[in-house]
């Protein structure tokens, strides 16, 4: 086995037992508050706070990213998240039902390691992996995660039906250590810095103008932070819509996670072997479009169409990983490892920024019109989206090799 991949498996590794623990804690506060609540506005409010941290402190995460081992910075932030769990585990030791505004700060908590985890390990993985092999390896690691998703309602379904929330904490914590020591494992290189101090301003300003000069990265930008803004309202609401709408239960709230998260796990399988279209800005708008029309259709659906909503949800996941991991990639391949910390600390960001504002409007749009509805529209709004970006994108492709789009941004 090459070095390369040797490390990205053992990174990946500990990642798998890391986001499993996550994701069945995420599962279980989420449905906690769902059946507490029974109420869109504290589902979303939920969401925002947490992304909240990356909208803060994200812009300036990069700076720190690109200036320290980036190894070091995903150990401290998997500390973090263990860390987060603990301290709800205490809670829930001593009363069943804490205030839903320490859920809040939990969140927040949780939100923070991810605002220096995500950036870090997309920065990472380019110090690791050869770039003809990027988009392929971005296949393999959303297959990994898929996987861990899937599995983590599941668990946290069962973890719930057999004993208390506190359980749970349990797996979360121990999939945190086992990431940490994963990564101690790893040798992840330094990239050349300065022994100055960090200077915020000007080392923003680099990712700006790094963002800038990147042609096809800003062409793309507008449809991908618009299908943001559509998107993420819809997996806040998800628990809503099956309990009030299909009149289901945390059993099938949990079927509909799995199948979401076995239709990442599909196309992310189908990236890592295939690696996707050569006119990679037309498969971006072509998978925006396809999750679109799976949105569309979930908001048409009777109540008793709650079969149709799994597969509906199957191609949501599946569309968004066919859009998202070139795009990734494309942005890895050209991009100087020197400032691509502050450009993906940026990106997210820009994202954040983008959620609250579909959060803020669907949750009271929702209590009004109900949740299908917005579901049916949303939908028709991303294939807009999609269309959007194809016009925006279209002379990327024309001709043009991956090789070529890259000389292009770089004489730009």
């Amino acid at each position: 086995m090459n070095k390369w991949k040797k490390q990205f498996a053992i990174i990946y590794t500990g990642q798998a037992f890391s986001l499993l623990g996550s994701a069945a804690v995420q599962f279980a506060v989420i449905w906690w508050l769902t059946i507490q609540t029974k109420s869109a506005i504290t589902l979303t409010v939920a969401s925002i706070i947490s992304f909240l941290p990356n909208l803060l402190i994200g812009p300036f995460a990069g700076v720190w990213i690109d200036r320290y081992n980036r190894g070091k910075v995903m150990i401290t932030a998997d500390g973090l998240v263990a860390l987060s769990s603990v301290i709800l585990g205490i809670a829930f030791l001593i009363t069943d039902t804490p205030s839903v505004a320490f859920i809040y700060a939990i969140l927040f908590l949780r939100g923070l390691g991810n605002t220096f985890h995500s950036p870090a390990m997309q920065s990472a993985i380019p110090l690791l992996v050869p770039a003809e092999m990027l988009t392929k390896a971005g296949g393999w690691g959303n297959l990994i995660s898929s996987i861990s998703n899937m599995l983590g309602p599941v668990v946290g379904a069962g973890l719930m039906g057999l004993f208390s929330i506190k359980a749970i904490m349990l797996v979360d914590i121990l999939g945190a250590i086992f990431a940490i020591v994963c990564l101690l494992f790893v040798k992840i290189p330094n990239i050349p810095r300065t022994v100055e101090k960090p200077d915020f301003r000007s080392d923003f300003g680099q990712g700006i103008s790094a963002m800038r000069k990147n042609k096809p990265l800003m062409a793309v930008l507008p449809s991908y932070l618009l299908a943001t803004i559509i998107y993420m309202p819809l997996g806040a609401l998800f628990p809503l819509f099956v309990y009030n709408y299909f009149g289901g239960n945390a059993g099938h709230n949990s079927i509909v996670e799995f199948v979401f998260a076995g239709g990442l796990m599909v196309s992310s399988l189908i990236m890592g072997v295939w690696g996707g279209l050569r006119k990679r800005f037309l498969m971006i708008s072509l998978a925006i479009g396809l999750q679109g029309t799976a949105i569309m259709i979930s908001g048409a659906l009777p109540q008793s169409g709650f079969w149709a909503f799994v597969i509906c949800s199957f191609f949501m996941a599946g569309a968004g990983t066919l859009f998202n991991v070139p795009y990734m990639a494309y942005i890895q391949e050209t991009t100087e490892p020197e400032v691509m910390g502050k450009v993906f600390s940026l990106l997210m960001t820009a994202m954040t920024l983008a959620m609250p504002i579909g959060l803020l409007v669907a949750g009271p749009a929702v209590e009004i019109v109900g949740v299908e509805v917005w579901f049916f529209w949303s939908g028709i709004a991303m294939i807009g989206a999609s269309i959007l970006c194809y016009v925006l994108t279209r002379k990327f492709d024309k001709g043009n090799s991956q090789s070529k789009i890259s000389e292009q941004t770089e004489r730009e």
